[in-house]
């Protein structure tokens, strides 16, 4: 049995082929034509969909702009601190770093992506260098710098989700941030913690 968009093209179809035989009493290759009018309309899904309109505001997106970014580093950062860490409690706490913010990760692009907003996949600039910079490090000189980059971007994560928690324009990233802000509030209680 057909889809409705087989059925769409087959109305389409006869209503090209009595027009133009009508006004052309020229032969029609059905296949051709249905060829093309599949083409033609699942151009216009795809280009639909590519080019959807982002609905969220301007502080939304500066928002999701700024996570995302502190975010993928923590992943990253976190990753190579599960490799090159000294101590065991800083390799613990790099691997809840990783997992929670993929996961993060994951929600935040996907509230993005469902409102038309584009999310990075590549960390910029500064927080490539920064990462560069931890991979230099080893032993304790690791252990402190990652620690510190660890407190420094959490603080201004948690900043960050408490304010779009309370002003963001679209729902679905108000409760994305409320849930998150949780999550950030306790990793910044176990840096603080950690020496």
């Amino acid at each position: 049995m057909g889809t409705g968009m087989e059925g769409a093209s087959m109305v389409v179809f006869h209503s090209v082929e009595k027009t133009m035989s009508r006004q052309h009493r020229l032969p029609i290759c059905r296949p051709a034509v249905l060829s093309a009018l599949g083409a033609a309309g699942a151009a216009l899904v795809l280009s639909t969909a590519a080019f959807a309109a982002n609905t969220l505001s301007a502080g939304d997106q500066a928002f999701v702009a700024k996570v995302s970014q502190g975010g993928m580093f923590e992943v990253e950062a976190s990753k190579v601190a599960v490799d090159k860490a000294e101590a065991q409690d800083i390799k613990d706490m790099a691997n809840t770093e990783v997992h929670d913010h993929e996961g993060v990760g994951a929600k935040l692009k996907k509230v993005a992506s469902d409102n038309g907003d584009d999310f990075p996949t590549d960390l910029n600039a500064d927080f490539t260098h920064r990462i560069d910079k931890l991979k230099s490090l080893s032993g304790k000189a690791f252990d402190m710098a990652y620690t510190a980059e660890m407190k420094r971007i959490h603080a201004l994560d948690g900043a960050a989700f408490m304010k779009e928690a309370k002003t963001a324009q679209n729902a679905d990233l108000k409760a994305f941030a409320a849930e998150t802000s949780g999550i950030v509030q306790m990793h910044i209680g176990a840096w603080q913690k950690a020496k």
